[in-house]
C-alpha cells in the first residue's frame, strides 16, 4: 500500500524540488514552455503566450490539494531560478507502480541537473511513499533522455513501436526504462 504524502520538497546538492508556485509562470515560459527545440520531442506544443503557461501552472497548484500528485518544480539552489519540471503519471495503486516524465532548460542539458533530479525524486518515491516500480520512457529519437535514464540508474527494458503521437504530428518507437525497489535501495542507501 502506497503512503501518499503529495509533492514534498526534496532537496539536492545543486536543486530545490518544490512544489509550482504561479510566479514559476516567467521562468517556465522562458526556459522551456516556449522552446521548440526542448518540445521537439514531447507530445505538447510550445506554448504560444504566457497566459498558456499560466494555465496550466493554475491547473498544477489545484491538484496540490490531492495527497496522490507528485509534480515538482525544479529549482536552482545558486540563482533561485525555476528551469524544469518533472511529474508522476500513470499512477497505479494497485501495483505500486508509476511513470515520470520530465523536461528541462536546453541551457542545462548535459550538466548532470536531470540526473540529480531523477534521483532525487525516484529515492522519495521509494523510500517515503511506498512505489515498487517507477517507469519513464522517450521517443527513440531523444537519445539523450535515455542517456539521463541509465545515469540516474534505470534500466532499458525495451521499445513500445508507434506508442504516442509526437506535437500532434507523426507516430514515434518509445523506449522504456525502469527501476525496480529492492534493486535501487541495495544501491542508493
Amino acid at each position: 500500500m502506497l503512503s501518499h504524502q503529495g509533492t514534498n520538497t526534496i532537496n539536492t546538492d545543486r536543486l530545490i524540488l518544490r512544489r509550482f508556485e504561479m510566479t514559476d509562470a516567467n521562468d517556465m515560459f522562458k526556459n522551456w514552455a516556449n522552446d521548440s527545440e526542448v518540445t521537439r520531442f514531447l507530445t505538447w506544443d510550445p506554448h504560444s503566450d504566457i497566459e498558456v503557461t499560466k494555465g496550466f501552472i493554475v491547473q498544477w497548484v489545484n491538484e496540490y490539494k490531492e495527497a496522490n500528485v507528485y509534480h515538482w518544480a525544479i529549482e536552482l539552489n545558486e540563482t533561485r531560478e525555476v528551469i524544469g519540471g518533472i511529474r508522476v503519471f500513470n499512477l497505479d495503486e494497485q501495483n505500486l507502480s508509476c511513470e515520470l516524465g520530465f523536461c528541462m532548460s536546453k541551457t542545462y542539458w548535459g550538466k548532470g541537473i536531470m540526473c540529480e533530479t531523477l534521483q532525487g525524486v525516484i529515492n522519495y518515491l521509494f523510500s517515503e511513499i511506498g512505489f515498487n516500480r517507477i517507469t519513464a520512457k522517450h521517443d527513440i529519437n531523444n537519445v539523450a533522455s535515455g542517456k539521463v535514464m541509465v545515469k540516474s540508474g534505470m534500466k532499458h527494458e525495451g521499445t513500445f513501436r508507434q506508442a504516442y503521437i509526437r506535437n500532434k504530428k507523426e507516430f514515434c518507437d518509445m523506449a522504456i526504462y525502469a527501476s525496480i525497489k529492492s534493486e535501487w535501495l541495495s544501491k542508493h542507501q
